[in-house]
């Protein structure tokens, strides 16, 4: 009789520990369905766009386009610098800035500027943020950055380039992955 409970402790315990494991696989695979919002509000250059829009495919970030943009989403250097990954872009597109506010109010936003509090880094980015970004020859608002100091990032950079910006699709990609590698690059191979 002893052996019967002995198996039985071990067929409990090893069906349990599988169950447990197919819990946690579930748990995983629901985790990996995490998105970074990267929110281009009025971008002026079609390939930085492009360049953006296949890196938000590439990782399964969601892009929003906030207008007036610089061009037309018919652009053949925008379609050309996203190459063929447009199929794959979840895009969504935005009349203003204040209605891209509206719409998303309540989320956690964070504004990319030069002139931002602290370094991107610093922030322990989540599931579902937003990063916005501004056009390239002015960035966001100055009015809409000063009303939302405390959520403002930047990149580092030397005291001599201070006044100037990194490019802005480079600029997503080093914010963006480092939100996703905080998050274990969730869903990335």
């Amino acid at each position: 009789m002893r052996g019967f409970f002995s198996f039985l402790t071990y067929k409990m315990t090893r069906d349990t520990l599988e169950t447990f494991s197919r819990w946690r696989l579930i748990f995983i695979t629901n985790r990996i369905k995490m998105a970074i919002h990267i929110v281009m509000v009025n971008p002026e250059i079609p390939p930085n766009t492009g360049n953006v829009a296949r890196t938000c495919a590439a990782t399964g970030s969601v892009l929003h386009l906030v207008k007036p943009l610089g061009f037309s989403i018919d652009d053949r250097s925008l379609k050309r610098a996203g190459l063929d990954y447009w199929p794959y872009v979840k895009l969504e597109v935005h009349e203003s800035l204040e209605q891209f506010l509206e719409e998303y109010q309540g989320r956690r936003m964070y504004l990319a500027t030069t002139k931002g509090r602290k370094t991107y880094a610093e922030v322990a980015f989540e599931d579902e943020d937003m990063i916005l970004f501004g056009r390239e020859t002015a960035g966001l608002p100055k009015e809409f950055i000063r009303e939302h100091d405390n959520m403002t990032i930047r990149i580092p950079m030397s005291e001599q380039t201070r006044l100037r910006s990194f490019n802005l699709s480079n600029s997503v990609s080093i914010i963006l992955f480092e939100a996703l590698r905080q998050n274990g690059f969730p869903g990335l191979e």
